[in-house]
């Protein structure tokens, strides 16, 4: 069966036979853990209960007293399209079955059915409709370039349209119960992506961060499931794992391109039958948590090369976001220069330095390998050394060289800029004759009219800066 599905609206069951209705939802409720389920004895009802808008999915008998089940199939499909329809009916004809999927039903089952096989139905039916109004929540968030939730995004600090488009793209996949996968380099804020999805996502539960980088299998299993007293030698307790501490809530595991194959596969298995086993159990127990992952690492590039599992990484990436590095948003240097320099000033009980002119210049010419993180760091020990009310570029000239030194040449660099120390003005007076000469050709003449000094002053500059 698959994993645990936690709808974002109601079920609502519709069925004149009150001891079916109480079945049906006890086995949503054991199979699933779905519980925001609606009960209706009453057809004439159902309309009145649908205009409340919180209902996305219905599960209608056929055979009832006062309006039955394909009449509310045609109004529903009339008055309420979004609303899907699955037929539990104790017909089980052809004939109804292919009128009612005609009327617009999504599904069709016998109440003789195994009751699983209507949950998995059920389950299915909730994905589709979930994975519709993300598509539609996308759309709209994408066109209309706002966010509802902008608080939730309050630690990220940035002005960058690739990461507000981010930002759009989360906050409508927030509340999805399928899988998020969290890419880009290290440094680069996913942790902080990942908490806000979990502020957007409307669980109950808390957030569980787990970095899997380094964990052999038999860690990998005891620290997610958990184990039973004396699952092996020196386990005297019932150890709880993280995904029953994350129950209601978010698993955020951190660095999943570093997991064995043999995690991988207990992984999958996890997101393909929604259960797992604790350590030296036999009974099952349910996942009730949303999975987020996240890794610096190109899972593409290690599904071809055999070291990440194909099915793992298209069961993972159901959502996916791709975090620009901060060189990629040169733009947010001077909120970040700020907001760290308040930060690290807080910290260290310190009075925020002025960043000196130029900084921000200076940064913006450097790669940041290690991204937001690193820039961080860079800032916090200039402040944690300076003693003036202007901060000193030292410490960050130092950091920038020993990660690589400048990256790149700013566009429209001045000329000078190479010269080490500052250019004098016989150096500036020089570098204007030979640029006026090769713009020339070598004609004196000429030369002298673009500088716009007459012939003679120019032989003379000539001979000096020869001479």
């Amino acid at each position: 069966m698959d994993s645990e599905l936690y709808p974002s609206f109601k079920v609502l069951l519709v069925d004149d036979e009150p001891a079916w209705l109480r079945s049906l939802s006890l086995a949503l409720e054991s199979s699933s853990g779905i519980t925001n389920v609606e009960l209706c004895s009453d057809s004439r009802n159902v309309l009145d209960i649908l205009a409340q808008g919180e209902v996305g999915l219905v599960l209608l008998d056929l055979t009832m007293p006062h309006v039955s089940g394909e009449d509310l199939l045609v109004q529903i499909a009339e008055r309420f399209p979004g609303v899907a329809v699955i037929v539990v009916s104790g017909l089980n004809q052809v004939g109804k079955v292919v009128n009612c999927m005609k009327l617009g039903a999504y599904d069709y089952y016998v109440k003789t059915d195994d009751e699983e096989r209507i949950v998995c139905g059920v389950l299915r039916a909730i994905k589709h409709l979930e994975l519709q109004r993300d598509n539609k929540e996308m759309a709209r968030r994408f066109v209309s370039c706002e966010l509802q939730h902008p608080e939730a995004f309050s630690a990220i600090c940035t002005a960058d349209r690739a990461m507000q488009a981010l930002f759009a793209y989360i906050e409508a996949v927030a509340v999805s119960p399928l899988p998020l996968l969290i890419t880009g380099e290290s440094g680069s804020g996913k942790e902080l992506l990942a908490q806000a999805t979990h502020r957007l996502s409307r669980c109950r539960g808390e957030l569980v961060a787990v970095n899997v980088a380094g964990l052999d299998d038999t860690v990998f299993s005891d620290t997610l499931f958990g184990h039973v007293r004396g699952a092996f030698t020196g386990a005297e307790g019932v150890r709880r794992g993280m995904i029953e501490a994350a129950a209601n809530g978010t698993l955020f595991l951190d660095e999943i391109g570093d997991l064995s194959i043999a995690s991988q596969v207990k992984l999958l298995r996890l997101l393909q039958e929604g259960e797992y086993f604790p350590l030296g159990s036999d009974q099952p127990r349910r996942l009730k948590a949303r999975i987020v992952v996240a890794t610096h690492q190109n899972l593409e590039a290690k599904v071809q090369q055999g070291s990440f599992r194909c099915d793992l990484f298209y069961r993972l990436r159901t959502h996916h976001v791709e975090v620009p590095p901060l060189r990629s948003r040169k733009g947010d240097i001077p909120y970040l220069l700020d907001l760290f320099l308040e930060e690290a000033a807080a910290m260290l009980g310190k009075k925020k330095p002025t960043p000196p002119p130029g900084l921000v210049q200076l940064l913006a010419t450097y790669s940041f390998p290690g991204n937001v993180r690193e820039f961080k760091a860079m800032v916090f020990d200039a402040v944690s050394t300076h003693k003036e009310r202007m901060l000193s570029m030292d410490s960050f000239a130092k950091a920038i060289s020993a990660g690589g030194g400048v990256a790149e040449r700013a566009p429209d660099q001045n000329p000078f800029a190479g010269f080490e120390p500052l250019p004098t003005f016989a150096n500036a007076a020089n570098y204007l004759l030979d640029e006026a000469m090769n713009r020339a050709g070598g004609n004196q003449t000429l030369a002298a009219r673009l500088l716009g000094i007459s012939q003679p002053s120019l032989w003379k500059r000539l001979k000096l800066s020869r001479g």
